[in-house]
């Protein structure tokens, strides 16, 4: 549970970092790895959902 909190708080960064490059610059390059980057964070948010609920069972 701890890795996954990580690599989401991994994953909110380079989203972060991404989106404030395209919205400040206009950078298109910036907003694919920002569209992409948020792909990764529904993905790994789903696998957190189920890995809480999986332990708040126990």
């Amino acid at each position: 549970m701890k890795a996954l909190l990580d690599n989401l708080n991994g994953l909110f960064a380079e989203f972060a970092k991404d989106a404030s490059l395209q919205v400040e610059n206009g950078n298109k390059a910036a907003g694919t790895r920002a569209r992409k980057s948020s792909l990764a964070i529904e993905k790994a948010l789903k696998e957190f959902r189920k890995v809480s609920v999986e332990d708040s069972k126990k």
